[in-house]
């Protein structure tokens, strides 16, 4: 069986809106480019100029509407949109007060509150310290959805690459294993376990799919997706086929 690169996403602000790509180029050690390259801060944290714990940001298992935005970048502009807001261009260098007043109508009033857009460290600000790509199946997407009786989006995962033509879940024995897709090689390092922002629909910003525990249930854990180092420099596209090293 073929296996195939299916979609491509990026997630210019973390937890906050998500873009679809045809193509893409790949640097070696770096995320896919523009993937949480900002973050919200949240509460009492503060920029440290480097990576920290997703702890300290905006979050869709916090506030679930978050994943109801999506995003499109045009040049250093960013223009948000969700069904329960009108649409928002912002240059993330300058408009971080604009961002805050406008997620502040959708994120609980009960949630440490969004205070302050930052740019990420260069290897992005991922929920792990480790610069990498997300791989996620659709099969495994697939198989999830037929447990929980309801087709899933996959931006409810919030994955980079999402791959087709493996069995369900066969992503997670390709740890320590190399992926070859054209001249891009990636290292598999990890599975991916997830939070809650997996339950909220990407439509409509509201929880009504019980992922965890249907991972829970069907397959004993609450992974989803693994995680790989990017090797070398390359391109990468929606339809290229790649082989497991």
């Amino acid at each position: 069986m073929t296996h195939e690169v299916a979609q491509i996403w990026r997630h210019p602000i973390k937890a906050i809106g998500a873009e679809p790509l045809t193509e893409v180029r790949l640097n070696a050690g770096g995320p896919l480019p523009l993937d949480r390259a900002w973050a919200l801060l949240t509460g009492t944290s503060t920029d440290t100029g480097g990576w920290q714990h997703c702890r300290n940001f905006a979050r869709g298992c916090y506030g679930p509407e978050l994943m109801g935005v999506t995003a499109t970048t045009n040049g250093k502009l960013i223009t948000l949109k969700h069904p329960k807001q009108d649409a928002i261009t912002i240059n993330p260098e300058t408009d971080s007060a604009k961002l805050v007043d406008w997620i502040n109508a959708i994120y609980p009033a009960e949630r440490s509150a969004p205070h302050t857009l930052i740019k990420s460290p260069d290897g992005g600000m991922a929920d792990v310290e480790t610069s990498a790509i997300s791989i996620m199946s659709l099969s495994s997407l697939n198989a999830l959805g037929e447990k929980l009786g309801q087709t899933l989006d996959p931006r409810r995962f919030r994955g980079n690459l999402w791959i087709d033509g493996n069995t369900p879940f066969e992503e997670f024995d390709w740890i320590d294993r190399e992926l070859k897709i054209g001249d891009v090689r990636l290292k598999v390092i990890d599975r991916i376990t997830r939070c809650r922002a997996t339950e909220a629909n990407p439509d409509t910003g509201e929880r009504d799919a019980n992922t965890l525990k249907a991972l829970r249930e069907h397959w004993g854990h609450t992974d989803f997706g693994i995680l790989a180092v990017v090797q070398n420099d390359g391109d990468v596209a929606v339809g290229d086929t790649f082989e497991v090293l």
